[in-house]
């Protein structure tokens, strides 16, 4: 458990180092270009990056040893970061003023490039968590892991702005370097017990071992598992309702300054939830403790907009938050038992690409639906008469609509799911 400790500590200077300089990079391209298409292209770049490459690094996880694949995720990012550095000191004045900036769009790749290297992280912890930590206590671990993803959270929103604000990202790639340095040689001091190269056989032992076939029937193998991933993947399809309406609709409630206030109070819930899985666990059984954290949070987001109140709002989005980690340490801990070691790589990183893939798809999409349906219906059209007299009117209850359908999908969904085939399967398989 002391390795896991350390591994976890030197886990959280890296993911402080990497989303540091995520919300620097989106921040400063914005303040430089007033471009709201070039952020969209950032956050494309970034969602797409992350869905593609979780197929290779988790058969890089699986090929070689899981400290040596941490070496490489803190090395490859602070080459990168070097690079990104030495462009921003040699860029000629006023090169990431213009969208239509070659410098700009150099610039950005490469340093996007030293935060996907982060990513690597990801997929080795939680297999970690099943070299170092006894059974009974994984789901604690997986707990602790969320509190330490909170508690990056909670220093990069108070931090990354106030970097780029003061000096652009001089500063930021400063320290993402320094930290970058410090990790790899922190890392170097500890100890994990894990055997060398993983052969399995009939598997290509190529330097990058992606085995998408081998991983597939690795996941058929365990009934109802690929349904917990596809559900989990509709689950992030339709929370990409979040990523794209949640700023929009906080920002008709409060002013900018507020509400950039009230992210740095909310990523505490993480925090809050992870503890709690860190103290009790997840229970007997973690897949019944998943749908029940996810009737949870579909049930609050079909209330907490119900009425334009910013107190509804933060109080039912702190609750939201913090039952979010339960689900997250919930199908960790399941792969962890479910799916054998010398492939829970390539089952993790299968999972983050098809997960992470859906999200974006319904940022994209649902931002003109609501613009162009929802928005008027509760400003000009039918909605104003149906239920305006208390649901309320304009720009913000169309938002606001959206969320609450996108609750009562959600909580159908997943209702519906607790009494399948697949739900039962899984259940016994990981209760036997």
């Amino acid at each position: 458990m002391r390795a896991f400790y350390l591994l976890l500590a030197n886990n959280v200077v890296s993911s402080i180092t990497n989303f540091t300089v995520w919300f620097a990079i989106t921040y400063f391209t914005y303040l430089q270009t007033q471009s709201v298409i070039a952020t969209s292209v950032i956050s494309g770049l970034f969602l797409v990056s992350t869905a593609i490459s979780g197929f290779c690094f988790g058969g890089l996880v699986d090929r070689y040893k899981k400290k040596t694949m941490m070496y490489v995720s803190s090395i490859a990012s602070l080459v990168f970061y070097l690079m990104s550095f030495a462009i921003y000191l040699t860029a000629p004045q006023g090169s990431f003023t213009s969208i239509e900036s070659v410098v700009l769009w150099v610039f950005v790749p490469i340093t996007m490039l030293g935060v996907i290297s982060g990513n690597i992280r990801n997929i080795v912890l939680p297999t970690l968590i099943t070299i170092l930590v006894p059974e009974k206590m994984r789901d604690r671990a997986n707990g602790m892991a969320g509190t330490a993803g909170g508690i990056s959270f909670l220093i990069v929103s108070v931090i990354s702005g106030f970097l780029v604000g003061h000096s652009g990202m001089y500063w930021v790639l400063i320290l993402a370097i320094v930290l970058s340095l410090a990790s790899i040689l922190h890392l170097w001091f500890i100890s994990v017990p894990e055997k060398g190269h993983v052969h399995v056989e009939g598997v290509s032992h190529s330097p990058v071992n992606l085995d998408i076939k081998g991983t597939l029937k690795a996941i058929s193998s365990v009934p109802g598992l690929f349904a917990l991933i596809l559900f989990t993947t509709f689950n992030n399809f339709i929370g990409g309702v979040f990523m794209s309406l949640m700023d929009a609709y906080g920002l008709s409630l409060v002013s900018v300054q507020v509400w950039g206030l009230i992210w740095g109070v909310l990523s505490i819930a993480f925090i809050v939830g992870g503890l709690i899985i860190a103290k009790w666990g997840l229970g007997k059984n973690p897949l019944k403790t998943l749908f029940t954290a996810n009737v949870f949070i579909w049930t609050i987001c079909i209330f907490f907009t119900i009425q334009p109140s910013i107190v509804f709002l933060v109080v039912g989005m702190f609750l939201y938050l913090s039952v979010v980690p339960y689900i997250e340490a919930a199908e960790h801990t399941i792969i962890q038992k479910v799916v054998k070691h010398e492939r829970q790589g390539r089952v993790f990183g299968f999972a983050q690409s098809i997960e992470q893939a859906a999200s974006p798809l319904t940022a994209f999409a649902i931002g003109p639906i609501t613009q162009l349906v929802f928005i008027p219906f509760m400003t000009t059209g039918a909605g104003v008469d149906l239920i305006g007299s208390w649901f309320g009117t304009g720009p913000g209850r169309g938002i606001a609509l959206v969320f609450t359908l996108t609750g009562c999908i959600g909580l159908t969904m997943t209702l519906l799911a607790m009494r399948s085939r697949s739900y039962a399967l899984l259940s016994r398989q990981y209760v036997k």
